[in-house]
């Protein structure tokens, strides 16, 4: 394991010599028209900046994923940063686009989302701790129709909306439990009406997936009009719009919709951009950041959430079918310590000590283990993108285990690259950036799982049977009547965003590898349609996650200097 005086991530950030951002901004073929700093070490950049950098070359475009996650973590942000700044050790220039993180996981268990060690995005206090406030932008939006929606219920009605039939929930970006299912409308009969709603972390709102793929403020405002909040007594769909709500929502967001500009260690540009949820929506950042980033260097290098069955299938079907953008590689991650988990030989849990047998010699158990890996990397090549293989490694890896992967990527017909960027920043990428340029140089042979045209139920099938390795989907009736409704509503020629586990390719977070001959169950189904997909829930998601027993939280606070101390 990494040595225990390895610096911390803040200690490592706090030494970084950072460029002046407009520098950095410089670099991509930014002009200071195009950009509006907040503070000295983040700018925010206009949306003209897609038409005036049009006429530029086009970057190859390369999406990080990974094999399933487990709760070890494979560092596919961290890698993904560290490829950006390898890039730059091959005599490229790469630009990195990725997803602000959320403060409940910095607050909880998981900690910031900067990338770690000597691949991370500085300053890592900004980043992980409100940024430019896109979040709460998003939150405030997403608050003001559930105000709006709740009022129209106390005056009168109007609309004939159906108390039991509302999908609304508010948003908050904190990790609280006891928030889940609440009562409101409790006191007075001036107090409003009342019924049971809940709370959703702010990453779970339709308003972050919209925000995520709108490529235009123009686009936004008519997505959030879309948005259906609930249901009338006889099934009719109701809409931000007809509530008099989706304006004001813009406006709340006409700052947020403007990607920011960050820089790695290394000062590669970073473009940090919308945080959607990767159990119920895209789990990637912006089209807009990409729109932008796309015309900024040689390579942009995008991640996606989860695995390449989860992030990486709705990047490929749903996010690149709003961009209009092409992929030209795919690196899925992998750690040894990862694929011996997916041998099902140990009990992995958050916040527990690992088992010491992890760490022994035996490349037996990671090829027990790579089946994961074998589909993952399937995953990727059903979409027509080359695959890459980024073997995270960790200090107390074997160099035996580290050729079972390698291996196992060149049976698979993969390149594979062990990598060190965590101890060593961009120089301990140089050899995975050298496999993912010539892996984009491949003819691209990209296409989408699905047409526009299939019906809801066929799209489902289909990402279940190729993707997952399921033999069938199960159609509970309350799905099967959504479904039925979403279709009359012109709602079926919408992707699907299959929200499930993100712990095993399958839809039982105890199935580890690749498991194959199960049924997908399907309990029921909603529609973001602001955002532009519909989404089929299979098994229990968690859309508001509780705090630890001793969360992040606990840890964090000011030192004697007024400076963040704790943050990781």
């Amino acid at each position: 394991m990494v040595a225990e005086t390895f610096p911390s991530d803040l200690s490592i950030a706090r030494q970084a010599s950072l460029k002046p951002i407009e520098d950095i901004a410089g670099e991509m073929g930014l002009s200071t028209n195009l950009l509006e700093p907040y503070g000295e070490t983040v700018m925010k950049i206009k949306l003209s900046a897609i038409d005036e950098l049009a006429e530029a070359p086009k970057a190859k475009y390369v999406v990080v994923t990974a094999i399933t996650p487990t709760p070890l973590g494979e560092g596919k942000t961290t890698t993904t940063v560290g490829l950006g700044q390898g890039f730059k050790h091959i005599g490229k220039r790469a630009t990195v686009a990725i997803r602000q993180p959320s403060m409940g996981p910095t607050f909880g268990i998981k900690g910031g989302a900067a990338g770690g060690g000597y691949s991370q995005v500085v300053p890592m206090e900004v980043l992980n701790l409100h940024l430019t406030g896109d979040m709460h932008a998003v939150t405030a939006a997403h608050n003001l129709l559930a105000a709006m929606l709740d009022n129209h219920l106390h005056q009168g009605n109007e609309l004939g909306i159906d108390p039991h039939e509302v999908t609304w929930r508010r948003v908050l970006d904190v990790n609280d439990r006891a928030l889940r299912n609440i009562v409101i409308g409790l006191g007075a009969r001036a107090d409003g009406v009342p019924r049971q709603t809940g709370f959703d972390i702010t990453a779970a709102s339709e308003v972050m997936a919209t925000l995520a793929l709108a490529d235009s403020l123009d686009d936004l405002r008519a997505r959030l009009g879309r948005i259906v909040v609930a249901y009338t007594r006889s099934g009719t769909p109701v809409t931000a719009e007809q509530l008099g709500a989706a304006g004001s929502m813009a406006v709340l967001l006409r700052e947020a919709i403007k990607p920011n500009l960050l820089q790695t260690l290394e000062n590669t540009p970073v473009l940090v951009h919308a945080g959607p949820f990767g159990n119920i929506a895209t789990g990637n950042s912006s089209v807009v950041a990409d729109l932008v980033g796309i015309r900024s260097g040689d390579y942009l290098i995008t991640e996606a959430g989860f695995g390449a069955d989860m992030g990486a299938e709705r990047f490929f079907n749903i996010k690149c079918r709003t961009s209009g953008l092409t992929p030209d590689a795919a690196v899925v991650v992998a750690t040894v310590r990862a694929l011996k988990a997916h041998s099902g030989k140990y009990a992995i849990v958050a916040g527990r000590p690992l088992p010491p047998e992890l760490f022994e010699d035996d490349p037996g158990d990671v090829e027990a283990g790579a089946a994961n890996l074998r589909k993952q990397i399937e995953n990727v090549r059903l979409h027509g993108v080359t695959p890459v293989v980024a073997i995270n490694a960790f200090p107390s890896d074997h160099p035996s285990e580290h050729r079972v992967i390698r291996q196992v990527a060149e049976e698979m017909g993969a390149r594979a690259a062990v990598c060190t960027h965590f101890t060593d920043g961009g120089r301990g990428a140089a050899e995975l950036a050298e496999a993912v340029a010539d892996a984009a140089e491949e003819p691209s042979d990209f296409r989408m799982l699905y047409p526009d045209g299939a019906s809801l139920r066929e799209k489902i099938e289909t990402i279940a049977t190729k993707v997952y390795g399921a033999a069938a989907v199960d159609y509970s009736p309350t799905a099967s009547r959504q479904l039925d409704t979403y279709e009359r509503a012109g709602f079926g020629g919408l992707p699907v965003c299959v929200a499930k586990t993100h712990l095993s390719i399958s839809s039982d977070p105890s199935l580890k590898g690749a498991p194959t001959g199960w049924t997908l169950p399907v309990r029921e189904v909603r529609a973001s349609v602001g955002a532009g997909f519909v989404y089929p829930i299979c098994g229990e998601m968690r859309t508001m996650p509780g705090l630890g027993k001793r969360p992040a939280a606990t840890r964090i606070d000011l030192d004697e200097n007024g400076e963040i101390a704790g943050l990781s």
